[in-house]
């Protein structure tokens, strides 16, 4: 990996060892795209592009004697090829700091990293759910093709287990089947967290058991809006180029300049596969 020029910066192997760990516990802690989207890849820092394909989805099996009937295959119709994106964040370690840990051998203080690999956590999230419309990328909230339920107010009644209840039904009548994942809002996760009345259930208990526990919040996710998914890889998956690293820039005005960088794109194979409630 010699594009991240590591060996011109002034860390010990043991150094990198630790901020390697810490970006990807950070990574781990922060990131909730990744607990829900199957993965492709890595596939190298160098590939800039991906194919998305538009499969056909007659899913219908046969059964014969010998095997002779006809079927409808599973091929791709419509092959387009994306770009892959960067996400970055750019920070800055004091010189001093770094010769006041070689000369007195005290641990080198690695915040500004770990707050770079949250922003970078953060970015990657947005774009997974919300897209990016500078630069033309669809998202689990904004693709075209999705399907809509409107919500309910899930501060009332058991409106959030009804509404995710309506959402398996809206898939499973496309022949969608899961494993599914809801993610909502912080404000929709927290108006679960009640009892339901005359049940000493909590609300977010009873949701859960409808999708095997797979229920997680975003603070990428708008106020009111939730998304639920079904996650199978022939429906989507998170293409990852480049998985999240730091990077050493150079000296500037003798501090050392890093990156912790990323390449990575959401695809989206099956727009119905998802269901946003708004």
């Amino acid at each position: 990996m010699d594009y991240l020029f590591r060996d011109d910066a002034p860390f010990k192997e043991q150094q990198w060892e630790q901020i390697d760990s810490l970006v990807i516990k950070v990574a781990s802690e922060q990131l909730v795209g990744r607990k829900i989207l199957p993965i492709f890849g890595p596939l190298g820092a160098g590939v800039q592009s991906i194919n998305l394909d538009t499969l056909s989805f007659e899913e219908k099996g046969e059964i014969d004697l010998f095997g002779d009937t006809e079927t409808c295959e599973i091929a791709a119709q419509n092959r387009k090829f994306v770009a892959i994106p960067m996400i970055y964040k750019d920070l800055s370690l004091s010189w001093r700091d770094v010769e006041t840990s070689n000369q007195m051998n005290l641990p080198l203080d690695f915040s500004p990293v770990a707050a770079a690999a949250t922003a970078c956590a953060r970015k990657e999230d947005h774009l997974i759910f919300n897209g990016s419309e500078e630069f033309g990328y669809s998202g689990l909230l904004t693709t075209e093709g999705r399907q809509i339920l409107k919500k309910q107010d899930w501060s009332d009644a058991d409106h959030p287990f009804n509404d995710v209840a309506k959402a398996i039904e809206k898939l499973t009548n496309k022949g969608i089947y899961g494993p599914y994942a809801l993610v909502t809002s912080p404000k929709l996760y927290a108006q679960m967290q009640r009892l339901q009345e005359g049940t000493g259930i909590l609300e977010i208990t009873r949701v859960k058991e409808l999708i095997d526990g797979k229920v997680y919040t975003s603070p990428v996710v708008p106020t009111d809006k939730a998304v639920l998914v079904a996650i199978g890889q022939q429906n989507m998956d998170l293409v990852i180029g480049q998985d999240m690293v730091t990077a050493y820039i150079g000296p500037e005005q003798l501090n050392h300049k890093m990156r912790v960088m990323e390449t990575l794109i959401l695809r989206i194979k099956r727009p119905e596969a998802i269901v946003t409630f708004e």
